[in-house]
């Protein structure tokens, strides 16, 4: 790795200051993508500004009905809540199925969805559950948040704080891991909410995707069933070493009814 400034600040401001002083500054959250890069050489900053300082992003509370998880909460820490077991059970399931323990315990929510990597399962999570990504300015509706591939609406000084989560939803997340890196060679949340469902689609390799056909359909009769004869088309997929784009787009219509199938066996 070249030189580069670090700075763990106390303050959200000094962050910002930072990050408006230095156009090559980066976040340092959890460190799990963002070390990895710097490492290989695809990313060099000029200043990295770790957020560990800050120990207001790392509140998991209670909001109302639902649920507040900061940007800096890491994935063990969402796994091992009490509130988050009680609240939002997918969520701690879905935490605690990244990685290894030791990228449990360092990465975080934050970090996660800010590089939306399109195999990550918290963007999956955040997008079903229709959520709303907390800044140190704004609040983005989880569908405006994510933009494509490695893409967000953030600007470039801003910072996420925190994620809302409303009043849950009967939801599941499931993946089939790529097994060595345990990222998801694709994943999909299905959540059932008062007005409908949503489903979102994640490991296809153009960033965070929702099927819309099979919310529709899933909206009208909530089974299993509502799926036949509905298929991804293998061109919203990419291929690589690890499987097809057929496959994955196979692999979501699977994990899509099983999914269903799981929430349904739970109810009266």
């Amino acid at each position: 790795m070249n030189g580069f400034e670090y700075r763990r600040p106390a303050r959200l401001g000094e962050v910002l200051d930072g990050l408006r002083g230095d156009a090559e500054a980066k976040l340092l959250a959890g460190g799990q993508s963002l070390l990895a890069a710097m490492k290989l050489r695809f990313a060099a900053p000029t200043l990295l500004i770790d957020l560990q300082g800050l120990p207001a992003l790392k509140e998991l509370r209670a909001e109302g009905t639902g649920l507040w998880i900061g940007a800096m909460c890491c994935h063990a820490s969402v796994a091992a809540s009490a509130l988050v077991r009680e609240r939002a059970p997918v969520l701690a399931a879905l935490a605690g199925g990244i990685g290894d323990q030791q990228v449990r315990n360092r990465g975080t929510l934050g970090g996660s969805i800010a590089n939306a990597d399109p195999a990550a399962c918290w963007p999956a999570g955040v997008l079903a559950l229709n959520a709303t990504v907390c800044t140190d300015r704004r609040e983005i509706a989880a569908d405006d948040f994510f933009t494509g591939l490695f893409g967000t609406a953030l600007e470039a000084d801003e910072v996420v704080c925190g994620v809302r989560f409303p009043a849950m939803a009967q939801a599941r997340y499931l993946k089939f891991e790529q097994p060595a890196s345990r990222f998801a060679l694709t994943g999909v949340a299905v959540a059932r909410h008062v007005d409908g469902v949503r489903v979102a689609v994640t490991g296809l390799g153009n960033g965070i995707w929702r099927w819309a056909a099979a919310e529709q359909a899933l909206s009208r009769r909530f089974e299993a069933a509502a799926l036949q004869g509905l298929a991804i088309d293998p061109a919203e997929a990419s291929g690589d070493i690890h499987a097809t784009a057929e496959y994955r787009a196979h692999l979501a219509g699977v994990l899509t009814r099983r999914a269903v199938q799981d929430i349904s066996s739970t109810l009266p």
